[in-house]
């Protein structure tokens, strides 16, 4: 019998056309799937006839629950080499066998790029004025000679600076584990956690989500936050203490949000970071590019058919 293979959270309905599905005809069937995550129930009842299923980042959560209500399931293949909506462990017990893939390293930090200059420049609010008819609605700030502060300084926090030292900002950077040498490496400069907060004009955010990450960005920090400074995360939503950050924007104690990434997603439909005027809101589209995806799923296609072989590759866990 074929293998039934679903290949879900395709929001944009766009994995059919990026690579050539048709190789894994000789393996099984291939099924697109557009809706949203939703409760347990609901996912078992969607995906319980699949083998394999194919899942972009941490869209869905896979908890234990959740895979035991998928007897069925065999191989789960992630866009990427790590996501934490994933319990590997469950998986393992199961026997469900965790692929993942390799993903296009500048994604991510031309995205924040792009968010760093649309929110200096208000170009959202100076085009969308045109767009209605007007003309100048605002003054746009300036990066040259600014400074920028990256709060986590792997390899996404590097190509930021780098983009930043074109722009000629003096870069600072602080995490737990960055010390003074491996920033100078970069060009950067090692601060404090609170100088970073204190000193930047723009301050943005790399760090990994983990429990030491988790509200990291909370009212306390934000508050050493210059006033006219502007708060940049295309990281993981949760590393952002939510409630604290709209309560700085709308009393005005920051002069703006850049944000890629939300405590939940999709951010719902009446959340103020939806209609903060001092708020540039993106959809979690920072890995959401032709050349990533081209590079996720054509590794899933890969991924399947080594596990048909017997010979599974780029193993998590």
């Amino acid at each position: 019998m074929s293998v039934q293979i679903a290949v879900i959270d395709d929001w944009q309905d766009v994995a059919r056309g990026v690579v050539d599905w048709s190789v894994l005809e000789a393996v099984g069937q291939v099924h697109f799937l557009h809706d949203y995550p939703a409760d347990t129930a609901t996912m078992i009842e969607r995906l319980q006839g699949f083998e394999v299923i194919c899942v972009m980042r941490e869209r869905s959560t896979f908890d234990k629950a959740l895979l035991q209500g998928l007897p069925r399931l065999k191989l789960l293949v992630t866009g990427g080499m790590r996501n934490a909506a994933i319990d590997i462990p469950a998986a393992k017990a199961l026997g469900i066998q965790v692929c993942g893939t390799d993903s296009y390293k500048h994604a991510a930090p031309e995205l924040t790029w792009a968010l760093i200059m649309a929110s200096t420049r208000n170009l959202v609010a100076e085009a969308n004025s045109l767009r209605a008819g007007h003309w100048q609605v605002g003054l746009g700030g300036d990066l040259h000679g600014k400074t920028l502060g990256i709060l986590g300084l792997g390899s996404i926090g590097q190509k930021v600076a780098q983009f930043a030292q074109v722009f000629g900002m003096r870069v600072i950077a602080w995490s737990e584990n960055l010390t003074p040498e491996r920033a100078a490496e970069s060009g950067v400069t090692w601060v404090s956690k609170q100088a970073l907060f204190e000193q930047s004009d723009i301050l943005t955010v790399h760090l990994v989500l983990s429990d030491r990450s988790r509200g990291l960005v909370d009212a306390q920090a934000l508050g050493w936050m210059k006033p006219g400074a502007r708060l940049v995360n295309t990281a993981r939503g949760p590393i952002v203490d939510e409630q604290a950050l709209v309560q700085a924007l709308e009393s005005g104690r920051l002069a703006g949000a850049a944000l890629d990434v939300y405590a939940e997603e999709p951010l719902p439909a009446d959340h103020p970071l939806r209609r903060l005027p001092n708020v540039l809101a993106t959809p979690h589209v920072g890995y959401v590019s032709e050349q990533n995806y081209r590079q996720f799923y054509s590794q899933m296609i890969e991924d399947i058919q080594a596990w048909t072989n017997g010979m599974p590759i780029r193993v998590l866990g």
